[in-house]
C-alpha cells in the first residue's frame, strides 16, 4: 500500500467512524451499564467497511 492509500484509509476510517459515533448518539446507546460495546460496534463497522471498500476498489480484479 503506497503512502496516499495509508493516508486515504485513515481519512475515510475517521470520517466514517466520527458519522457512526453521531448514529449511536442518535440512538442514545451511552446510557448502558458495564462495557459500551454497542456504543464501540456502532462506529467500528461504517469504518471497517469504509477502509475495506476503498481496498477493493485499489486492487486489480483477477478473472
Amino acid at each position: 500500500m503506497e503512502i496516499s492509500g495509508v493516508v486515504s484509509a485513515v481519512i475515510i476510517g475517521t470520517v466514517a467512524a466520527l458519522i457512526g459515533s453521531a448514529v449511536a448518539a442518535g440512538f442514545d446507546v451511552r446510557s448502558t451499564k458495564g462495557a459500551d460495546w454497542i456504543e464501540w460496534l456502532i462506529p467500528v463497522g461504517p469504518a471497517a467497511n469504509g477502509i475495506a471498500a476503498l481496498d477493493s476498489n485499489r486492487r486489480p480484479h483477477r478473472r
